[in-house]
């Protein structure tokens, strides 16, 4: 059974992420390749696409999603993911569960205690029939059926168990936070039923974009447990290889395994890209102290910039200026390396490239 260093799994990561090396798939491709992108907050999809294809304008993706051929969806991990409408068909059953396990939570439980919730998410579905709605408005509406009831609570308990689509404007380039929202059901948004639960092909489209991986990564990655299960019934399908620490590692049989010496450009990824999301254990991208850094400043939601594939430290943007934030000291030519891509992303937010580049420390 071959073991993996820490490098070739970076490597190998940046390879299947086109992190290595930007591609020239179409942005839609991409999307499907990544299974879903993390796209809590309207602006960052963009930049992780950014990062990956050689090319790509913001129009591209605002363009996807008013054709109705992506969704912005919670799915993965209870957060909301853009996928493509065909994905999403089996994605969201898939993740269905633990999405509904959120109202488990002490968030929905005063609230929604008594309703029964096959008849919220009938009226929900009425109400929405046809309709998009901001979560607002929907929780006002469901207050005539259900008073005295926290509206916004409503309207999110419904969303948790009726599977909808954000309108396309809500995913739109230009904010850095959610401040409006409208949803419809997603099966009017793209046109056709939602399928069956699949967790095989959830797992076999992981391992694609983000492999060699373990049961805990998986699991960590999608939200979802007891995939050993799904993943014991695929082994005679998977190459099964180890970590240098010993952990079992699964991967598709004919996926390539990246060279550790594999020279890799300075990359500036957004807050909760997939890359660094994608593992429970993460130290292939990011050290575990820097991964508890972060996340203790804002639930992992700190964008980051690498150097020799690896997180170096954070970025941010205020009006025109980019802070960049080292960890570590800069060896050689890596400042001059960082400053020169961080200009190239000044370029695609600003659209001219004018503004200040700070670096601190």
């Amino acid at each position: 059974m071959r073991e993996l260093s820490l490098r070739t799994l970076n490597r190998t990561l940046l390879v299947r992420q086109h992190l290595a090396a930007r591609t020239e798939l179409p942005p839609y491709e991409l999307v499907r390749h990544l299974v879903a992108v993390q796209g809590q907050e309207p602006n960052w999809p963009y930049i992780g696409m950014w990062s990956r294809l050689r090319w790509f304008d913001r129009p591209d993706l605002a363009a996807l999603m008013h054709d109705r051929k992506l969704v912005r969806s919670t799915t993965l991990r209870r957060t909301v993911h853009l996928s493509t409408a065909e994905d999403f068909r089996w994605l969201r059953p898939t993740v269905q569960a633990y999405v509904a396990g959120a109202l488990n939570t002490a968030y929905y439980r005063n609230e929604i205690d008594g309703i029964e919730l096959t008849a919220l998410a009938a009226v929900g579905r009425e109400v929405l029939a046809g309709r998009w709605m901001s979560r607002g408005d929907l929780g006002r509406a469901l207050a005539e059926y259900f008073p005295q009831r926290h509206t916004r609570r409503l309207a999110e308990a419904v969303e948790v168990l009726v599977p909808m689509a954000h309108g396309a404007e809500t995913g739109e380039w230009g904010r850095w936070r959610n401040r409006y929202v409208t949803i419809g059901p997603a099966e009017e948004w793209i046109g056709a039923p939602l399928g069956p639960a699949d967790p095989p092909t959830l797992v076999l489209r992981y391992l694609a974009a983000f492999g060699p991986a373990s049961v805990a990564d998986m699991q960590a990655w999608s939200g979802l447990t007891r995939l050993s299960e799904i993943v014991t019934a695929l082994r005679p399908r998977l190459r099964v290889l180890r970590s240098a620490e010993g952990a079992e590692l699964f991967d598709l049989p004919d996926a390539p395994l990246a060279d550790p010496d594999l020279p890799v450009p300075v990359r500036f990824l957004p807050a909760f890209d997939n890359a660094l999301l994608g593992y429970r254990d993460r130290r292939r991208i990011i050290a575990e102290e820097d991964r508890q850094r972060t996340s203790r400043e804002a639930s992992a939601g700190v964008p980051v910039y690498l150097v020799d594939g690896f997180v170096h430290g954070r970025w941010s943007l205020q009006d025109s200026t980019l802070r960049i934030e080292p960890w570590y000291r800069f060896a050689a030519d890596q400042r001059a390396l960082v400053e020169a891509e961080a200009r190239q992303l000044l370029t695609f937010v600003s659209g001219d490239g004018g503004g200040d580049i700070v670096v601190t420390g």
